[in-house]
This record gives C-alpha cells, structure tokens and sequence, in this order.
C-alpha cells in the first residue's frame, strides 16, 4: 500500500455500490471509508465545505459491524438533514466489549446548484463485509445500497 484510498469495485449488482479501502491504521482506515462513502453520493468530494458538524460515536462486538455502524452515521445525517459529511479526527478503539468509533462529521448541506449528486445511498450492506489486517496496515469491503 503506498497510501491510504478508496478503490470502487465491479461487483455485478448494479443497484449497488461496492468499494475497498486501504489505511495505515484503523483510524485512516475508518475515515479513508468515510470519505468514499461520501463520494458515492457526489461527483466531487471537494464540493463539501466544512460549513457545519456532527459528531458520530458508535460501538459494536466486533471491527466490521463497528464500520457499518460508523458508515450508517453519515447515511443518517444525509437523510435526516441532508448534510454530505465528511469524518475528521477518528479514533477507533478495543474496549472490553468490543469497540468504539468516535469522529467528528464535517460538511454541508446538499445544494443542488453546487453539488452534482451522483448516487442517494440508502445503508451499508453486511454483502461482501471485510475488514482486515494487511502486512501494510488495514482494508476493508464495502457494499452501500444505493
């Protein structure tokens, strides 16, 4: 791996999306998931300005539910409020039962005029779920429903 990203995957459900993304630790790899989860949504992840915030912390039994969970906060915050959020400042944690994610969620709401919306995700599916450790840090698979 030669840095943290996103790569989306051909996985023959054409009302899904799915992707794989890599980071150095869990913390990257949570927010590198974040930001594709996004860019699902819009054809440019730039076009979310910072303008605003929400705070996503979250628990789960084990890694891969914990980022379906965290992933499912910025789906929520696009549906309740419409907002194209981005994760910022991550901090995935091993507690006794199981694990935390914390993150700041910065962004915006959706404008039509500046934001071209490319996909309205509706969750994260539990097809093709992975996270795993990698000799080079973390990766992950993820299936959105769109």
């Amino acid at each position: 791996m030669d840095r943290p990203g996103f790569e989306y995957l051909e996985d023959g459900v054409t009302s899904d999306v799915t992707f794989r993304a890599f980071g150095r630790d869990l913390d990257e790899l949570f927010t590198v998931a974040g930001d594709a989860t996004t860019a699902a949504m819009v054809r440019s992840l730039d076009s979310a300005e910072p303008k605003t915030s929400r705070r996503a912390d979250v628990s789960a039994d084990a890694l891969d539910l914990l980022l379906v969970s965290f992933l499912d906060e910025i789906v929520f915050w696009k549906d309740a409020e419409r907002l194209l959020l981005r994760p910022s400042g991550v901090r995935v944690e091993r507690v006794d039962a199981g694990y935390l994610a914390s993150a700041e969620l910065r962004g915006e709401e959706i404008d039509p005029r500046r934001h071209q919306v490319e996909a309205d995700v509706k969750g994260v599916t539990l097809h093709g779920l992975s996270v795993e450790r990698t000799g080079e840090g973390w990766s992950a698979q993820v299936t959105l429903d769109v």
